[in-house]
């Protein structure tokens, strides 16, 4: 099966507001500022949300991020996305230099789930994506969002 990329997120992010360490492992909150959401079919800008990120004992961050999107034309979506972030070196090293990272660098992929009540975006209600990051130098990060074919 092939892919077609069909836009790209990049998210602005508060430093991180560290939870703790829990029995699944260390919660650590980032308030999403800004952004933007940019394709052919779809652009706009992200309008807040956040990430409710668990790093784990195996070397891992579990994604959890919701997102509040208004479009170009003023339809409002919701983004909702799991994933997994290795933290390996290239990642260690981007967070305590606040540079970035390049796709490739890492394992970092997520699940976007897309929801409108708008009609002129109602496909993506039912399209399934595949969406790759990385870290964007200070502290943002941003992903290619792909579909099938």
């Amino acid at each position: 099966m092939n892919f077609v990329e069909e836009f790209t997120v990049a998210a602005t992010l508060k430093p991180p507001l560290p939870i703790g360490a829990g029995p699944i492992g260390t919660r650590m909150y980032y308030e999403v500022t800004g952004g933007t959401l940019t394709g052919e079919r779809l652009h706009g800008k992200l309008l807040g949300g956040g990430e409710w990120a668990l790093i784990g004992p195996d070397g891992f961050l579990r994604v959890d991020v919701r997102l509040q999107v208004e479009t170009h034309d003023g339809a409002l979506l919701y983004i909702q996305y799991f994933g997994l972030l290795e933290l390996n070196d290239a990642v260690q090293g981007a967070l305590e230099h606040g540079t970035g990272t390049d796709y490739g660098d890492h394992y970092f992929f997520t699940n976007p789930r897309i929801e409108t009540g708008d009609e002129r975006y109602a496909w993506l209600n039912t399209t399934f994506f595949v969406g790759e990051g990385h870290i964007l130098p200070g502290l943002g990060v941003e992903y290619r969002v792909s579909r099938p074919a």
